[in-house]
């Protein structure tokens, strides 16, 4: 797993410190150890540092200062910030009053501290995103193993473990977290959202109805959706609602787990082939992952929605202003059944690039009038993605 060579580079100039956020076991702390190696390092989740810096945050200065010059120009690297938040404060006056030292803070939720009112450093340190395994740092390309195993790299480089290694992530992690971050009361109800969320993986989001379904108010489930995107484990895709007409769907939200493996265990999809509609969900939801990560890693302002009229019509994700719509389809022969929501789209935006992204061969052009479509087998526009064709590396 060290040798992997992942695509994040988090080159820091000399005292500035930063935030790396990224979900439990996507290798942030490997990544550290190997970018950083001569660093002062602090791993919370080693409870002898935990406990003593817990019981006596003032410490951390104290060791601190007597890092010696050379090795100060190396960053010090906390590891799970999010477990002691009165240490900001003590990093804080680090960094104002023993210059040049600066600051890694390596974090995977970041309820807590909010819930803290912690020290968030007030602009002092930059905030980078890390994500489980990307397309360009993936040593093999195999849709149906990604199904299987999720991305993230202790589940994808032992596919033969990676089942039960999934089952304890959930188990070990998502829900003894969740208890820690003390804030579900319920447990029952929780592991019921969780199932539900499961099968409705990319799914437009009812809050009502997936209340009733849990047996607990809708004000209880959007907070467990704040749970989730705190601890970094699934995010929101908005409608785009700039199109005009009454048509078009507004107010609800889809949500996408963050890794493929870990939604398919909740639902308990066994994926054997790329066909059948569990297949299509997985598909579309990976799609979403390398599209999210390109811009989290790139640091790109754009954003991700999707659009759906009442009346059936619906593309997957449109990005930024309209500039891009793409549709998946998990089809070796896309038909032109398969445009009619790009075809809608395009009449309301058309300026807009469309895409299909498909398991079709080569790549090809279909033309309807004048509105052009580019199908595009999925490892080609990942390609593309990743070098800055489909949308540039600019802020």
């Amino acid at each position: 797993m060290a040798g992997l060579k992942r695509y994040l580079d988090l080159s820091l100039p000399l005292g500035q410190s930063a935030f790396l956020w990224g979900p439990r076991k996507a290798g942030k702390s490997t990544y550290l150890r190997h970018r950083y190696p001569q660093s002062s390092y602090y791993d919370l989740l080693d409870s002898s540092v935990y406990l003593r810096l817990l019981e006596a945050p003032y410490t951390l200065r104290q060791e601190v200062s007597l890092i010696s010059e050379e090795r100060q120009q190396y960053p010090i690297i906390i590891d799970e910030i999010q477990k002691i938040p009165l240490l900001l404060d003590e990093v804080h006056g680090i960094i104002e009053s023993m210059k040049p030292l600066y600051f890694i803070l390596c974090g995977s939720s970041t309820r807590k501290l909010r819930q803290s009112g912690a020290n968030f450093l007030g602009g002092r340190a930059w905030r980078y995103s890390f994500m489980p395994l990307v397309f360009p740092e993936l040593p093999h390309f195999d849709l149906l193993h990604i199904f299987k195993t999720g991305l993230l790299p202790s589940h994808f480089l032992r596919p033969l473990t990676a089942t039960k290694s999934i089952k304890s992530y959930i188990s070990d992690y998502l829900i003894q977290e969740v208890q820690y971050e003390g804030t579900v009361r319920n447990l029952r109800a929780f592991l019921k959202f969780l199932d539900v969320m499961a099968y409705s993986q990319g799914e437009i989001i009812n809050f009502s109805n997936i209340a009733r379904d849990c047996a607990v108010d809708a004000k209880t489930i959007k907070a467990y959706f704040e749970i989730i995107q705190d601890m970094l484990l699934g995010s929101f895709v908005e409608p785009y609602d700039k199109t005009p007409g009454r048509d078009v769907i507004k107010a609800h939200p889809k949500f996408y787990f963050f890794d493929v493996g870990i939604a398919n265990q909740l639902a308990q999809r066994k994926i054997e082939e790329l066909k059948g509609s569990d297949a299509g969900r997985a598909f579309e939801h990976y799609l979403f992952y390398e599209l999210n990560a390109y811009k989290q890693l790139n640091d790109l302002d754009f954003k991700i929605n999707y659009w759906r009229t009442r009346s059936g019509s619906e593309v997957d994700f449109i990005i930024g202003h309209a500039t891009i719509a793409i549709e998946s389809k998990m089809t070796r022969l896309v038909q032109q059944r398969d445009l009619q929501g790009l075809i809608a789209f395009h009449k309301e935006c058309p300026k807009a690039k469309l895409y299909v992204v498909s398991l079709e061969p080569r790549a090809r052009l279909i033309t309807l009038d004048t509105t052009k479509i580019q199908v595009v087998p999925i490892k080609e526009f990942l390609e593309n993605l990743w070098e800055g064709k489909i949308i540039e590396k600019t802020h």
